[in-house]
């Protein structure tokens, strides 16, 4: 079998940006080529045009170029055009794109096109409750309508994607995103900071990062000795136009609160999991995601995770079994479940070792590369 992925972004020194994306893209091509697979990558909208292998995958790096006019559009017959040509000379029997942007909108191919719900621009709209560009939307919808199959990393996601464009649910295929668990153990589980809590992700309102402020300061007027760290890419928020989140989280921190936190920004992949292992608990308030890599990421490291409430959490944790959900809203019993899990080194280790075996069945890519393979032959034989 031979498999295309087009993506804006990948976890690599040469690619200029890699987030949950890239980061699922690349676990899911590294396990297909261990089971034999070919796999091409194309990452659009880079510095430069460069080919070059990785881990046994074939990346083309494909730079961004402006036209006179419409932009939008040629750019897209542009990475089409390119696409095609190495389709044909590899022999590539079907591609993958994400439904971000509809950046297959416009573009024709001769071999199946499989469209994976990372999450596009509408979805985000709707989970945020805000108003979408009416471009943006239409980019969208044509590059799903054009689409041979769609995959949707859980349940929640399929069904909120069906129905904001009304698509054929028969066409859908849930695939949970994967690990490499072998690059995911912790055998000390029960060494790490504590008092600590870790946020992973990007400064970003829709990821609940200003009720996480809010959280934190009811969480350290109970526990003095509470520590907030923060890594990921800070991002102009879109409710006041400040081109920091994090300085509006700063408003919001009370002094000790603010005296009490860290961000690190953006840190190598490597070093943010040895910070998953050395908190005490990882919080994530999101009101939008997919899925959530991080997540799963701190669960396979056996790591305590307080996680959002909201549809898509509740495919990833049993709550009070392997983890806790609850509504970013609800400030003062997100803030209870942290000081629970401070006050309980047990229930922490327990909730840990449980959140490790939950990844295990549902969460590890050498099992998930087998239902990808098999959706993906019954599309071509079909």
């Amino acid at each position: 079998m031979n498999i295309g992925f087009i993506t804006p972004e990948y976890p690599h020194q040469k690619i200029k940006y890699a987030a949950g994306i890239g980061t699922s893209i690349k676990n899911l091509a590294i396990a297909l080529v261990k089971k034999g697979v070919k796999v091409t990558v194309f990452v659009y909208h880079q510095n430069s045009n460069e080919v070059f292998v990785d881990g046994g995958v074939e990346i083309h790096s494909i730079k961004t170029k402006r036209f006179k006019i419409a932009t939008w559009f040629f750019y897209r017959k542009h990475v089409q055009n390119y696409v095609r040509q190495i389709v044909k000379r590899n022999e590539i029997q079907l591609l993958e794109a994400p439904d971000w942007t509809g950046i297959t909108a416009f573009m024709v191919f001769k071999v199946p096109l499989v469209i994976r719900f990372h999450g596009s621009d509408a979805y985000f709209c709707k989970l945020e409750k805000r108003k979408q560009k009416f471009k943006n939307f239409m980019f969208e919808k044509l590059a799903l309508k054009q689409a041979t199959a769609f995959i949707a990393p859980t349940n929640y996601a399929s069904n909120e994607t069906k129905k904001i464009f009304g698509l054929d649910k028969k066409k859908i295929k849930t695939i949970h995103y994967g690990l490499e668990l072998e690059n995911f153990e912790n055998d000390t589980p029960v060494n790490y900071n504590k008092n600590t809590i870790l946020y992973i992700g990007t400064i970003i309102r829709k990821k609940g990062v200003l009720e996480l402020a809010q959280i934190f300061n009811k969480v350290i007027e109970t526990n003095s000795e509470a520590q907030l760290i923060l890594i990921g890419g800070d991002a102009t928020d879109i409710k006041t136009g400040n081109v920091s989140t994090y300085s509006l989280m700063q408003n919001i921190f009370s002094a000790k609160a603010k005296e009490q936190s860290n961000y690190l920004g953006k840190i190598p992949y490597e070093d943010v999991k040895e910070y998953i292992k050395k908190a005490q608990v990882c919080a994530f308030p999101s009101f939008a995601e997919t899925l959530g890599m991080v997540t799963i990421e701190s669960m396979a490291l056996k790591r305590p995770v307080v996680n959002t409430s909201i549809g898509w959490a509740q495919e990833l944790i049993d709550d009070g079994e392997n983890g806790f959900l609850v509504h970013p809203s609800k400030i003062n019993d997100y803030a209870s479940r942290i000081i629970e899990l401070f006050n309980d080194e047990n229930l922490c280790l327990e909730i840990g070792i449980a959140a490790r075996k939950k990844v295990e069945t549902l969460f590890d890519i050498e099992k998930n590369a087998d239902i990808n393979i098999a959706y993906y032959k019954s599309i071509l034989n079909t």
